[in-house]
């Protein structure tokens, strides 16, 4: 099996089944009990909350646990609405954003919020001046993914971010960082981020769980209500088992960014330079990219069409975003790929676990697959 879906999600590893399981067996009391079992739980839970604070470098009580990036997206979205957007109405966002973010600012839009979705200029790169452009009296919140989870384009996060404080400090700033977090660097105090919303299953941690970096002083309208777990920021018995995965994943991989990067941008170029001579290969991502993920095109052969001829190879991709479930997002064509090649995406996403040679065989299946299918 060759698997290049990474985006989508990743494979746990070992060390991180073992964490769950381990949880799961031993140490499974409610991290609210107050006897043996309980505190056990719980001081699982600060180890895991303490390894994701170190690598943002940020207090551990910054950091809260939800369900997977998904709601933290919502609760940052729709919890700074509840709380900021009361007097203020106006939000700014981009047209590429993943659909977790985009369907919390549609559902804003219905409640009477201005939304200002930016676009990438033609060039398909986003200018930092229309976001700034973009900011008046009226703004109370702006949020920008910082990797495109379909081209892997890295977006001026900084840049923006940096220039709104100095304009208006006031201003809530969100990022979505799930395919950037433990890829690249992501420091909330460099960014200037106050909420950030981060996922396990990215990382080769377990699904359904996540969390969110809520800057000291940023207040949220609680979304889920119940109990008063996370400090009173999420209701509900917490996910012990998958928090302990989620911090194992992150100790895992916070002394590997080094070694990992020059393993991906070896294995990126490898990918570019044998597709580079391919009759029909567009490739869709930007330069400015992160190594994790390419978006190429073969030209005249659908999407889905490549995919299940790999498939019965054994070799794992994807067309685009995995919870598109198969749709087209429109993404590529705001970044101003054409319909036609946007018909014949194929996302390509890597992991530290692959190797050349893997890439190889995949180039062979490619090119097999471009002469059959034709006739």
């Amino acid at each position: 099996m060759i698997y290049f879906d990474n985006a989508a999600t990743t494979k746990p590893a070992e060390s991180v089944i073992k964490a769950v399981c381990d949880c799961m067996e031993n140490t499974f009391g409610n991290p609210s009990s107050l006897h043996t079992l309980g505190i056990r739980a719980q001081q699982i839970m600060d180890r895991a909350r303490k390894n994701i604070a170190s690598v943002l470098a940020v207090p551990p009580e910054t950091v809260y646990f939800t369900s997977g990036a998904t709601e933290s997206s919502n609760l940052a979205i729709r919890g700074a609405a509840g709380t900021y957007g009361r007097r203020k109405k106006r939000v700014i966002t981009t047209t590429v954003e993943h659909s977790s973010v985009k369907e919390a600012f549609n559902r804003l839009e219905e409640e009477g919020f201005e939304v200002i979705r930016i676009s990438p200029r033609e060039n398909g790169e986003f200018a930092p001046e229309d976001f700034i452009a973009a900011v008046d009296g009226n703004t109370f919140l702006i949020s920008m993914m910082l990797v495109n989870n379909e081209t892997g384009a890295v977006l001026p996060v900084k840049k923006v971010f940096n220039t709104v404080k100095r304009m208006n400090s006031e201003i809530i700033t969100h990022c979505d960082a799930v395919q950037a977090f433990m890829k690249i660097p992501v420091k909330p105090n460099e960014l200037k981020a106050d909420l950030i919303s981060m996922s396990a299953h990215k990382i080769y941690g377990p699904k359904g769980v996540g969390a969110i970096y809520v800057k000291k002083g940023i207040r949220l309208l609680k979304q889920n209500h119940g109990g008063k777990q996370e400090n009173n920021m999420r209701g509900g018995t917490e996910a012990v088992p998958l928090i302990a995965g989620f911090g194992e994943a992150v100790e895992m991989l916070s002394g590997t960014f080094a070694d990992r990067t020059e393993k991906l941008e070896t294995l990126r170029r490898h990918f570019l330079e044998k597709t580079e001579n391919m009759d029909g290969i567009s490739v869709n991502s930007p330069e400015n990219s992160v190594p994790y993920i390419v978006n190429i095109s073969a030209v005249g052969f659908r999407s889905e069409i490549i995919l299940h001829f790999l498939e019965e190879r054994e070799i794992y991709i994807s067309s685009g975003s995995a919870c598109s479930k198969g749709a087209k997002s429109g993404v590529l064509g705001e970044f101003g790929i054409s319909p036609e090649l946007e018909d014949s995406a194929l996302r390509i996403s890597f992991s530290h676990e692959n190797t050349t040679e893997q890439i190889d065989e995949f180039i062979s299946a490619l090119a097999e697959a471009q002469k059959r299918l034709k006739r």
